[in-house]
């Protein structure tokens, strides 16, 4: 029998949980909630992810497999569903687990790695990852003639090799319109592809900054697959 924590409840112990249930007070998240909780939701999904699930389904099946560890390991003493979850991920307000995320990169940049090497700014990498949908199901991201889908757009620290900001958008957007939405800052250096070669764009990040240093970029001369090619 096992006289410790199980993997997972260690790996979760590491989690701020006062932070998550002030985010989740500020926003009403458990209001009318009995059983299934944001915080019970927050580690289900985080045991799909790292268990490598495809699907909800998967996820309920997995849980239901061993529902008697599912009290120790953090997701509540009454059953998961399948319809429990998906009506969780459908009605509750997103903005309490982006915030908490936001929460979780900014204190996971407060303890980078020093490195010998260290440009004199912020060095960042921006680029997208197309996640196909289901047509029937996400009909209003619709992408192709067969196939719906949403970019992730990803700006990433590459000193701490941790993603610094996520800007979700439909798969049809072009990929230079997510540069609006980057929060740029000044003395940082910004990495391109040419997929986001636009001459009006580029001159207002380098404009950014009237009494600081201005931003400066570099251009890819190839586009890259993804960002580990240039790290």
């Amino acid at each position: 029998m096992n006289a410790g924590k199980y993997i997972f409840s260690q790996l979760v112990s590491f989690l701020p949980k006062r932070v998550f249930d002030g985010i989740v007070k500020r926003h009403e998240g458990n209001k009318w909630v009995k059983h299934f909780t944001c915080w019970n939701q927050l580690l289900v999904m985080m045991f799909g992810q790292l268990a490598g699930c495809d699907s909800l389904r998967e996820v309920a099946a997995i849980i239901d497999a061993i529902k008697s560890k599912s009290y120790h390991l953090g997701f509540g003493s009454g059953d998961i569903k399948l319809s429990n979850m998906s009506y969780a991920n459908a009605k509750r307000d997103y903005k309490i687990f982006e915030e908490f995320a936001y929460y979780m990169i900014d204190l996971a940049q407060s303890k980078r790695i020093t490195r010998p090497f260290e440009l004199n700014g912020k060095f960042y990498a921006f680029d997208s990852t197309t996640i196909d949908l289901c047509m029937s199901l996400f009909e209003w991201a619709y992408f192709r003639k067969t196939k719906s889908g949403i970019k992730v757009h990803t700006l990433f620290d590459v000193a701490t090799q941790i993603p610094a900001y996520i800007h979700i958008t439909e798969a049809k957007l072009h990929d230079v319109k997510a540069m609006d939405e980057i929060p740029y800052e000044p003395n940082t250096f910004y990495i391109f592809d040419k997929g986001y070669y636009d001459l009006a764009r580029l001159y207002r990040i380098q404009c950014i900054g009237t009494t600081a240093p201005t931003a400066s970029m570099i251009m890819m001369r190839h586009p890259v697959r993804k960002l580990s090619d240039i790290l």
